[in-house]
This record gives structure tokens, C-alpha cells and sequence, in this order.
């Protein structure tokens, strides 16, 4: 049974934490379930731990040599201050989803680039792409539903990320134990 502990270097737990809070409080304000709480009622965490945070942890793991994490952190800390500063202006539903569409294909990229990085971080990065690429269909399709349905997305990436942290901090076990091999197959192939 593989009970991988992850110990986390501190800039990565940092980003993780940071990526987590904002993937959570941005999804949630998609989702609307809480009454009166909006994706712009998280445009301040966006800005400043998704976005300012989350860019230095990049800097941070560039000087530590960590191309994948310092390429992931700072590129969606750009993701959250372009959002988080671009807030209030005045652009087209198409515009708007043209942007998420293209840091859906940032996210996609860090998925595929992320095929040797730990379970968790990977899942993370697929969750925020399904979730970018869900509110970019519905910026251009005018839906509520897909908006909400990428929300939802944004809450499980949020949460992935925020156990990803807590994990690392916690020396909790990242990896899901592998299943016994069924009747008549083998192990050895």
C-alpha cells in the first residue's frame, strides 16, 4: 500500500494555500449558494493572495529551480490580479470569455506539463481547467448553468488545493492506496 507522505517544500505549500482559498472563494460566488455572496465579492482575495501571493511563491519556486510549480504559480497569480484588477471594467460577455478561455488553456497546459508532480497538484490543475473552460462557454453562451457547473468545479479544485496544503503541513498521507490485484490477474503482467 503506498501511503505517500508529501513533505511539500514551504513555497509550495504556500502557493497551494493561496490557490486553494481563491479557487474556493471565486467557485463559491459562481456557485451562488451562499445567499448574497457573488464571484465578485472575491475579486479582493483574487487580487491579493491569488494573484500578488501566488505570483511571488512563483518567484520563489523559480530561484528553488521548480520550473513546473514556479510556471504554475506565477502564470495563474497573473490569472487572478489580471481578473481581480479588470473587475469592474466594461467588456463583452465574449471578451470576458475569451480571457477565461485562454487561461483554461494555461491550466490545460499545466495538466499536461504537471504528468510527473504529485497526484494532487495535477488534479488541482484539471479542476481549474474544466472549471475556466465551463465559465468560458457560458460567458459565450450567456448560461447560468454552465457558470454555476464551473464553479463547482472551481470548489473541488479549491478544495484539492487546500488539502494539497494541509497535507503537506500536517504530513498527512497524498496518495490513494493501490488495489489488490483481482482473481487470475497478476501483479507482474
Amino acid at each position: 500500500m503506498d501511503n505517500d507522505v508529501s513533505a511539500g517544500s514551504t513555497t509550495s505549500t504556500l502557493g497551494q494555500l493561496a490557490l486553494g482559498l481563491t479557487l474556493l472563494a471565486f467557485g463559491l460566488g459562481h456557485t451562488q449558494v451562499i445567499d448574497g455572496v457573488t464571484a465578485a465579492d472575491s475579486v479582493s482575495l483574487a487580487t491579493y493572495v491569488g494573484g500578488i501571493a501566488l505570483f511571488v511563491a512563483g518567484l520563489f519556486a523559480f530561484r528553488d529551480r521548480d520550473a513546473l510549480t514556479g510556471t504554475a504559480f506565477s502564470a495563474l497569480g497573473a490569472l487572478w490580479f489580471t481578473w481581480g484588477v479588470t473587475s469592474d471594467a466594461q467588456v463583452s460577455a465574449n471578451a470576458a470569455g475569451l480571457f477565461l478561455l485562454l487561461f483554461a488553456l494555461v491550466a490545460l497546459s499545466l495538466t499536461v506539463g504537471a504528468s510527473g508532480a504529485p497526484t494532487l497538484a495535477r488534479a488541482t490543475y484539471a479542476l481549474l481547467f474544466v472549471s475556466l473552460l465551463l465559465l468560458a462557454v457560458g460567458q459565450f453562451a450567456d448560461s447560468g448553468a454552465l457558470a454555476k457547473a464551473g464553479g463547482w468545479f472551481a470548489v473541488a479544485g479549491g478544495a484539492v488545493a487546500w488539502y494539497a496544503a494541509t497535507a503537506a503541513l500536517a504530513h498527512w498521507p497524498t496518495a490513494v492506496p493501490g488495489r489488490a490485484a483481482g482473481r487470475g490477474v497478476t501483479a507482474t503482467g
